[in-house]
């Protein structure tokens, strides 16, 4: 009987030897390998921390402890042990389990995360929750795979240290980011300071030295501490964390089961904030992701046997990837800007064709944008490329820094709307609601391939002030036959006259539109069709003469209702008294789950059949 199907609550780990731990470990990783080849998801991530998982949850009660798993896409051995065997297979598929963890889901899930680096301070309120009951259970935040460079991360880990509570961080360095220092050594300090007998000699002579006068006892201490970083720094780089007041722990091998129970085991009774660094190899047992960790740390339905991606055309991220490095070998001014997602927003070619004009940030989007306005200001043309959902995190910056200075930063808003299968915590449904209300943005949307490529070509020429080109996931439609050329800001095209009603529809909205022009026509319902490739600035020109030939505008966009290209078509109308209706198709006022991205916008009524049954009922 295979060792995965006896474990069905983690309490099982328990009984398990060494040798079947191990056994348990391969049997997970060929599952993750042959489930995400059919669904996609963060394959290399969470093959990296199988050992890391089982070791946690053999250790820790997670019935009562509390594991808090940052940047959620490294769960999925832990979905696995915690009673979702069985489902693994819908790992990601409408109504399936998560890709990332999810309180609805488990018990073992206590946080909610898919963005980087809010583990340690949802660490933080649990802890404070915890001593204000009363309670004594252990609490655990795993952060990794690049968050722990994030400002959230060491603002956290300053607090932590600075309450002295009890809590226990575990770094995930999976790209050797701090240390390699791995080895026989490491691995015998690391069971010395583990130890009851040195941690009660460490703090017996802290007491004691504590006795004397103020002089000596401040020079003593301040002595003892200086040995002991001098013996700690032998062997692991790391003293910043015991200056932020860490017990630190490490580096341990993330793959030695024995070595991390052991250490667990010791670590678990200790007192005060812990760090413990585990060195984990991204993508470990399958090759192709071992060599690859950057292309499947988050990739489509893959073949097993080559690795190969299952693709389906060129993607919007690829024409942005291709275009930008085009008019950056013309124009050297052209800083190419990403927060630690150089492959999944299309900037792999820039990195290695133009070196000198490309920065990875890591996850550090607020540093980017703010980094981004300083170079815009100094001449230089800065081209932010971040996912949608990712930008969020920067919206002081791009207020404060980008719109208040007027700098001209060009926005690649990737993964506009909604991205499918990463659900939640990915979808991209509030960026042109959350642009539009910054003075001096201007926010556009391309149709297709062409207008994408001339939109970039407009923005770059633009040097008064910020500019946003916001795109969807997937592939990219490429029905325009206009050679690409600059385009006029704030104008619209007209696709199809019609008479009655005026369909206003933008980005990846003006496909579906006109697909369902064919539907209407046999219903006699023949609609003007307008591409507003420009939401700010709306072309008020256009505007206004089609309210002299429609009784009804209909907005279709890829974005919530609220406050977005509708809204400021509802605004405008009002404002200016234009005697038209205004009915907005959009996403709705709510969060929407994941699965596969046609799935959802036809349960969003962004569809085609959807868009022309709207059409008809308002006639």
């Amino acid at each position: 009987m295979s060792v995965l199907k006896r474990i069905n609550k983690p309490a099982d780990l328990r009984k398990l030897s060494i040798d079947e731990l191990q056994m348990l470990a391969r049997e997970i990783r060929h599952k993750i390998v042959h489930t995400c080849a059919d669904t996609g998801g963060h394959v290399a991530p969470s093959l990296g921390v199988v050992e890391l998982t089982l070791a946690l949850y053999r250790v820790f009660d997670a019935a009562s402890d509390k594991i808090i798993w940052d940047v959620g896409h490294q769960t999925y051995a832990q979905k696995l042990i915690t009673g979702r065997r069985d489902r693994f297979h819908t790992l990601r598929t409408f109504k399936g389990i998560s890709g990332f963890p999810k309180r609805k889901e488990s018990k073992y899930d206590v946080f909610d995360t898919g963005h980087s680096s809010t583990s340690l301070s949802a660490a933080t309120g649990f802890v404070l929750a915890r001593d204000a009951r009363g309670e004594n259970h252990n609490i655990i935040s795993v952060i990794g795979d690049g968050s722990l460079g994030a400002g959230i991360a060491f603002e956290a880990l300053n607090h932590l240290g600075h309450l002295k509570k009890d809590v226990i961080v575990v770094l995930n360095d999976n790209e050797r980011s701090i240390g390699e220092s791995v080895g026989a050594l490491s691995q015998y300090l690391t069971r010395v300071i583990t130890t009851t007998t040195y941690n009660r000699f460490r703090d017996d002579l802290w007491k004691f030295l504590g006795r004397f006068p103020p002089y000596f006892r401040d020079r003593s201490r301040n002595l003892a501490k200086r040995i002991q970083e001098g013996f700690k720094g032998l062997y692991a780089p790391a003293v910043i964390f015991e200056e932020l007041g860490f017990r630190y722990i490490g580096p341990l091998n993330g793959h030695r089961l024995d070595e991390l129970i052991d250490t667990f085991a010791r670590i678990k009774d200790m007192r005060g904030p812990r760090f413990v660094h585990v060195v984990t190899k991204k993508g470990k047992g399958f090759r192709t992701a071992e060599e690859h960790p950057e292309t499947f740390h988050g990739i489509g339905p893959f073949c097993v046997e080559s690795g190969a991606v299952k693709k389906k055309g060129q993607s919007w991220t690829g024409v942005f990837g291709e275009e930008i490095v085009r008019l950056a070998k013309k124009n050297k001014k052209i800083i190419g800007i990403t927060a630690g997602m150089c492959l999944g927003t299309g900037l792999k070619k820039f990195r290695e064709e133009l070196p000198r004009q490309f920065y990875d940030v890591g996850i550090t989007e607020q540093h980017a944008v703010t980094m981004a306005a300083a170079l815009a200001l100094e001449g230089f043309i800065p081209v932010c490329a971040i996912y949608s959902t990712f930008l969020q995190r920067a919206y002081d910056q791009i207020i404060h820094d980008v719109c208040l200075q007027n700098a001209p930063v060009i926005f690649a808003v990737d993964r506009a709307g909604l991205v499918g299968q990463d659900g939640p915590t990915h979808h991209g449904p509030f960026d042109l609601s959350y642009f539009r209300c910054a003075p001096n943005m201007i926010i556009s949307a391309p149709k297709d391939k062409n207008e994408f490529i001339a939109l970039l070509s407009t923005a770059v020429a633009h040097r008064k002030g910020p500019f946003m080109i916001r795109y969807p996931r997937g592939s990219c439609t490429d029905f325009g036959k206009k050679a690409p050329s600059r385009i006029p800001i704030g104008t619209w095209e007209i696709l199809h006259s019609g008479k009655k009603i005026a369909v206003l529809a933008v980005g990846s909205m003006v496909a579906e539109a006109e697909k369902a022009l064919p539907v209407l026509r046999k219903s006699r319902v023949d609609p003007v069709l307008v591409n507003a490739r420009f939401i700010k600035p709306l072309d008020e020109k256009m505007l206004r003469r089609l309210a002299q030939k429609v009784t009804t505008f209909v907005t279709v966009e890829e974005n919530t209702v609220l406050g977005g290209f509708g809204s400021a078509v509802m605004e405008f109308c009002s404002k200016n008294d234009l005697p038209v209706k205004v009915s907005c198709i959009g996403l709705p006022d709510e969060f929407v789950e994941h699965g596969s991205r046609d799935k959802l916008l036809a349960l969003a009524g962004l569809t085609a059949e959807n868009v022309a049954r709207r059409l008809l009922n308002i006639r």
